[in-house]
């Protein structure tokens, strides 16, 4: 596993797999978490575990104004005071910054999106559906309340399939994520 630098260090990848954006915990180091929960010690499963939560994959993204940071691969800088001003600069500027972006691949499994508010001046939230008409036949999860500075965990079990990953409340484009069996 290597600390994957290019999208500013808040990404991790896994070399030896397709799995991107996220990292993996060995067996014995899971087994010691779930150990340690138990105790009620959870403050040190965070620490042991810090991209793993008791076995689930975590997929880290961080949002700025009006995008995902690991999705389009660098911040845009663009500066929001609301949800409206986002609707401006993405009606101006997601069909070209949408070119450069790569569909997340996953296999499917239990996995832990972790979303940050990295300087959103507002609340924002998170909402992964199934894409087109497998929005009712997928697995989806969504929510909000993400204050700047914040972050919070969307556990969800991805079936195979295509998927569909954005914010609402800091409009960002539709980004696709591709759950592989």
């Amino acid at each position: 596993m290597e600390w994957n630098e290019e999208y500013g260090g808040s990404i991790l990848r896994n070399s030896s797999s397709k799995v991107r954006w996220s990292g993996e915990v060995n067996r014995r180091s899971r087994l010691l978490q779930v150990a340690l929960y138990m105790a009620g010690l959870p403050v040190m499963v965070l620490l042991l575990g810090a991209f793993s939560v008791l076995g689930n994959e975590v997929v880290v993204l961080t949002q700025t104004a009006c995008q995902f940071v690991e999705a389009e691969g660098i911040d845009h800088h663009f500066n929001s005071k609301s949800a409206d001003s986002c609707r401006s600069i993405n009606k101006a500027s997601q069909d070209k910054r949408l070119k450069r972006v790569q569909s997340l691949r996953l296999k499917a499994g239990d996995y832990v999106f972790r979303v940050k508010n990295r300087d959103v001046p507002y609340e924002l939230g998170f909402w992964l559906r199934g894409a087109g008409l497998s929005r009712w036949s997928l697995p989806g999860i969504s929510g909000g309340g993400i204050t700047t500075g914040g972050v919070r965990d969307y556990a969800i079990s991805l079936e195979p399939g295509e998927y569909r990953y954005s914010c609402p409340l800091n409009p960002t484009p539709d980004y696709t994520l591709i759950v592989e069996k």
